[in-house]
């Protein structure tokens, strides 16, 4: 299934980034020494009852005047209701109903989508009454808060997970495998997508994607069914003002949470670029199936040497992903393209793997014989056992005497061990470390 995706909408100085920060929890401070891994804070994970979803940060206005607020809010609600399953509307409890609230409000009135309305900085008991004239808004029930003390919080995500679609149109999706194209502009992800569509004749239906930049395609073939997504691609910053650029980061970001499997593509000529490393970087983070493919190869003059020679240089640029299986292929001539669905199903059959905790822990114990456990702080790191909890993408919760003995490189050894003993190629795994005293 899915995870839903909640928008958060609103003026400046509202307290998105506040409740953003809040919902984020300490994940959102999460320190990775690996390249591809972003700071930017447009998009977090974020749980409620069972429930995880992701909150995206739409953010971005500079409040230069009232009519620059209020066609950038347009722009906001617009890339909201497009991308995302559940819209939060912050307004200031403060200040009270502004024109731009009022004109926000009439657009997302009229999208269809799930609103939750949220009154901000009711700090106090006394000042609660002020959420009554935010009636007008006509987006039902204002619910309070006050993000800085993190107070009526529980309230708002119940109404927002009421939102959330369990419904069995999920099912017959999930019977799809989604693969999400990303890359930069023009690197031939349509074109690769009309030929694998061009040669299989079997196509279910063709459905127009929720965002005006990426269409869904699906199709059956004998390696399974698949929806296959084309996502814009990513401009550099210089090119593009800074603001289209955050709401094409969050059309892509919103692509990838949705996918099975994401393929970066690669052109062959101009080779990996930061673009690529930031966009497929949001993929890894989610730990979703990556594969990578290098298109236009036809263009390439070529000798023994030449394939090693790429997938070294692309190694070196995306380390943070060595797990990722590679295939080169020109879009144009159709060279390899038959492969591309093949691989993508093998990425998809490890992200649902699963391990029997008796093997899963023979493994943990070999490794830990191999290789000590360091001391930190004086503390020596014991690992009882451990257990795969889920999968896409497989989980395992490790219990452990004391998580501050848990260093990122014994952290990384395990996930090392792991993916020599059973074959994750292609997919990222979760690794979750818990204190359970003795």
């Amino acid at each position: 299934m899915t995870k839903s995706i909640v928008a958060i909408v609103g003026r400046p100085n509202v307290g998105k980034s506040t409740l953003f920060n809040k919902l984020a929890g300490e994940r959102i401070s999460i320190v990775d020494d690996r390249p591809g891994v972003t700071r930017d804070r447009i998009y977090a994970q974020s749980e409620w009852l069972n429930h995880k979803f992701t909150i995206i940060d739409t953010g971005g206005i500079e409040p230069q005047n009232e009519d620059i607020i209020v066609s950038q809010m347009r722009r906001q609600a617009q890339i909201a209701m497009e991308t995302c399953d559940v819209i939060m509307f912050i307004v200031d409890g403060k200040e009270g109903l502004t024109g731009a609230d009022y004109e926000v409000a009439q657009l997302l009135r009229k999208s269809k989508k799930p609103v939750v309305l949220v009154v901000n900085k009711i700090d106090k008991l006394k000042d609660e009454d002020n959420k009554y004239e935010f009636y007008n808004l006509g987006l039902g029930d204002p619910n309070v808060i006050s993000a800085a003390q993190g107070l009526g919080l529980g309230d708002m995500l119940d109404e927002v997970i009421k939102h959330f679609d369990d419904s069995e149109a999920e099912e017959k999706e999930d019977e799809y495998i989604r693969i999400s194209f990303v890359g930069k502009p023009n690197v031939g992800k349509s074109s690769l997508i009309n030929k694998i569509l061009g040669e299989e004749r079997n196509i279910v239906s063709d459905i127009p994607g929720t965002t005006r930049d990426s269409v869904d395609s699906y199709i059956e073939t004998k390696e399974g069914k698949f929806i296959l997504v084309d996502t814009a691609g990513l401009r550099r910053k210089s090119k593009v003002k800074e603001e289209i650029e955050r709401y094409s980061v969050i059309r892509t970001l919103t692509s990838v949470e949705k996918a099975d499997v994401c393929i970066l593509m690669i052109d062959a000529e101009e080779g990996v670029s930061d673009q690529d490393e930031k966009i497929i970087g949001y993929a890894h983070e989610m730990n979703k199936a990556i594969m990578v493919i290098v298109n236009k190869w036809d263009l390439i003059e070529k000798d023994d040497k030449t394939l090693d020679k790429f997938k070294r240089d692309f190694g070196v640029k995306l380390s943070f992903m060595s797990y990722a299986p590679y295939l080169f292929i020109s879009a144009k001539t159709g060279q390899r393209v038959h492969k591309v669905l093949s691989m993508a199903k093998d990425c998809y059959v490890n992200y649902c793997q699963r391990i029997s905790t008796g093997i899963l822990n023979e493994v943990v114990s070999r490794a830990v014989l191999m290789q000590e456990p360091p001391i930190v702080a004086g503390r020596r790191l014991k690992i009882y056992y451990a257990t795969q909890v889920s999968v896409k993408p497989p989980t395992f919760v490790f219990f452990i005497n004391d998580t501050s003995t848990m260093h990122f490189s014994y952290q990384r050894y395990l996930e090392n061990k792991l993916r020599e003993s059973f074959n994750f190629k292609g997919t990222g795994i979760k690794l979750v470390f818990r204190e359970r005293k003795e």
